[in-house]
């Protein structure tokens, strides 16, 4: 399975953000394609269960040929909502839940099948079986073409493939999120041909002024000449040099800032570059 480099993460797209209309969606999909970033990552708690419905009308009133982009989305997450009875927050992965999250997905996605299916978070309750037993049929009936997972750790990762395939865990990555880097995640993934998806790949360095981001925007600065770009282009090119080779989830709604970022994967980030950004995040050499 294929899915673009960089792939729009829909979570802002709706009451959660910029709450867009039909017709900007549909500008923002075509916007999108336009700069190869074919992949659309959702969930259904995004926008408290309305963004998916939002996207497919949209999706549906368009141009655009279904063949020619690929659908994320994730179940699991159970939230205090209007259209849901829940009483506390908790996570849900029995059987039917998931074959029936997968199908509400659909119907509101307005599509016959997802391209990839992910369980949203960890749930100490989880039953790798009965996961394998929901994902076996859905890839049956056609419903999804590929299974994965999205913040789960190497051993939970290790615990759910023996009973079924993980293609893609989605995983918090940035400069200055860089654990899965350290603690086998990434590792793993290469490993066991896992695909890795990032979700806010520029983490903090634009929302937060700290001493470490201070660090960072000085070190950028000194490289924009050389690779001239801009720093969300470095930061993106940071993460894509990594071998495991990273899919990166823009959240922006902003077309220029899509506009940068897919320019992100024309820069190579010489070696010693690498490190002195990394050096900048962690305010140290490396050992």
């Amino acid at each position: 399975m294929t899915y673009s480099r960089l792939i729009a993460g829909t979570m802002t797209w709706g009451v959660w953000g910029k709450n867009l209309n039909k017709n900007q969606t549909i500008d923002l999909i075509q916007h999108c394609i336009a700069q190869n970033i074919t992949t659309f990552d959702h969930a259904d708690i995004y926008g408290n269960y309305t963004t998916e419905s939002h996207f497919g009308e949209a999706l549906n009133d368009s141009s655009i040929a279904r063949e020619n982009i690929q659908l994320i989305s994730k179940c699991g997450i159970q939230l205090l909502a209007e259209s849901r009875s829940n009483t506390v927050k908790h996570y849900q992965y029995d059987k039917d839940y998931i074959i029936w999250s997968a199908q509400e997905s659909l119907k509101y996605l307005k599509t016959d099948y997802l391209d990839l299916f992910l369980l949203h978070r960890p749930s100490p309750l989880m039953q790798a079986n009965e996961v394998a037993e929901a994902i076996t049929n859905l890839k049956k009936r056609g419903l999804i073409k590929q299974f994965g997972v999205s913040n789960f750790t190497p051993s939970q990762v290790a615990l759910l493939s023996q009973c079924v395939d993980v293609d893609v865990n989605q995983i918090e990555f940035s400069l200055t999120q860089h654990k899965a880097m350290l603690d086998g995640t990434l590792d793993q993934m290469q490993i066991k041909n896992i695909k890795p998806m990032a979700w806010s790949p520029l983490g903090n360095v634009f929302r937060e002024d700290t001493a470490q981001t201070r660090q960072i925007h000085k070190q950028l600065g000194e490289l924009l000449d050389k690779y001239k770009a801009t720093e969300d282009q470095l930061l993106l090119a940071w993460l894509l040099r990594h071998p495991s080779k990273i899919h990166p989830v823009i959240g922006t709604t902003t077309k220029q800032r899509i506009t940068d970022a897919a320019k992100a994967l024309a820069l190579n980030l010489d070696l010693q570059d690498w490190f002195k950004i990394l050096e900048a995040s962690q305010g140290h050499e490396v050992p």
